[in-house]
C-alpha cells in the first residue's frame, strides 16, 4: 500500500485511508462496493450502526476471502433505535460477523448520555473486554475532548471530523489539540471542494498542482489530507477512482503546496460565509416586503 500505516496511542495501528460506507445505503449494492475496495487493496473498512449497512460490509469482507488480520474495520455507536452501547457493540460485531473491531467510536458528542465521562467508561470497558481493538470519537470538538480527558483512564486514539481546505481554518484549533494530545484525525469528506463546491478558490491550486505532478485534482486533496498527518475516509463506485486514492498516497506536496490550498480554502470559507450572510439577509429583506405588501393591501399601517 502506498499509504502510511500510523500508530495509534495505544500502540496499534491504522491504515491512512479508509473506504468509507456512509453513502452506500443497503442491499446487494453496498457489498459489490466493498468487496471491489478490497480487491483494488483498501485494508480499511468505515461503517457506523446509523449507515445501516454493517452487514453489508461484513458480507463483503466474508465474501472476499481476507483474513481477519488482513482488513482494519472500523464501526461507530450510533445510539440507532435507542440501543445502548453496550447492546450496540453487540449488534454491529454480529452484523460485520467478527469477533471484534479494530476502531470503536462514538459518533457524535450528542450521543454521550447521560455525559461524556459515562459513556466513556462504557467504552473503555469494550476495549477491555477485546470487543475492539481501539475506542475514540467522532465530530467531537475541543472542550467535548477536554472534558473526556479529565477523566478517562484510556485516551481516545482518534477523532474522525469533517476536514477539508474550505473548513480547514475552523478545524485547524482542533488538529493543535489533538495533536498535542496524541490522538490520531480522521477526515471525512475531504473531496467536497470538488464534489460539492466546485468552482471556488481552492480549484485554481489544486489544479495547478495536479497538472505540475501529472494527478488528478481528487489526488491532490487526499495527499493534502495526509499532509496534515490525518487518516483519508473517501468512497466511491468507480473502480478506477478507488485505485487513483490509492496511488495519491505516493504523491508529496511541498509546503508551498499546502500552504496554498489552505490559502485558498480560508478564502473560499470567507467566500461562502458571504454568501450565506447575503442569503439570510435577502431572504429577510423579502419577508418584510411580503409583510409590508399584505398590510399595504388591507390598509393596515406600519410603524
Amino acid at each position: 500500500m502506498p499509504w502510511d500505516v500510523i500508530k495509534l496511542n495505544d500502540g496499534h495501528m491504522i491504515p491512512s485511508i479508509a473506504f468509507g460506507t456512509w453513502t452506500l445505503g443497503n442491499g446487494q449494492g453496498p457489498i459489490d462496493q466493498v468487496e471491489q475496495a478490497l480487491s483494488v487493496g483498501f485494508d480499511h473498512i468505515d461503517t457506523a450502526q446509523s449507515y445501516r449497512n454493517e452487514a453489508e460490509a461484513g458480507q463483503a469482507f466474508k465474501e472476499s476471502g481476507l483474513s481477519r488480520s488482513d482488513v482494519f474495520i472500523t464501526t461507530k455507536y450510533s445510539g440507532t433505535g435507542g440501543l445502548d452501547v453496550e447492546t450496540s457493540i453487540q449488534n454491529s460485531l454480529g452484523n460485520l460477523g467478527v469477533s471484534y473491531v479494530d476502531l470503536y467510536l462514538i459518533h457524535s458528542p450528542r450521543l454521550a448520555y447521560p455525559d461524556i465521562p459515562t459513556i466513556w467508561s462504557k467504552m473503555e470497558k469494550i476495549k477491555s473486554e477485546g470487543k475492539a481493538k481501539s475506542i475514540g470519537v467522532s465530530n467531537f470538538q475541543v472542550q467535548h475532548l477536554e472534558t473526556l480527558l479529565a477523566s478517562a483512564k484510556v485516551k481516545p486514539a482518534a477523532n474522525q471530523i469533517l476536514l477539508h481546505p474550505y473548513v480547514y481554518k475552523t478545524q485547524a484549533p482542533l488538529l493543535e489539540y489533538c495533536a498535542k494530545n496524541n490522538i490520531i484525525v480522521e477526515a471525512y469528506s475531504a473531496l467536497i471542494p470538488l464534489t460539492h463546491q466546485p468552482g471556488g478558490p481552492v480549484d485554481k491550486p489544486v489544479n495547478e498542482i495536479a497538472s505540475r505532478l501529472s494527478a488528478k485534482p481528487e489526488q491532490v486533496l487526499l495527499a493534502w489530507v495526509k499532509a496534515k498527518g490525518a487518516v483519508a475516509v473517501t468512497t466511491s463506485s468507480r473502480k478506477e477512482r478507488l485505485q487513483n486514492y490509492l496511488a495519491a498516497g505516493d504523491l508529496d506536496l511541498t509546503e508551498e503546496d499546502v500552504a496554498s490550498i489552505d490559502a485558498a480554502g480560508a478564502a473560499g470559507a470567507r467566500l461562502y460565509a458571504a454568501r450565506k450572510t447575503f442569503k439570510i439577509v435577502a431572504a429577510a429583506a423579502l419577508g418584510v416586503a411580503i409583510v409590508l405588501r399584505v398590510c399595504s393591501a388591507y390598509g393596515v399601517e406600519v410603524f
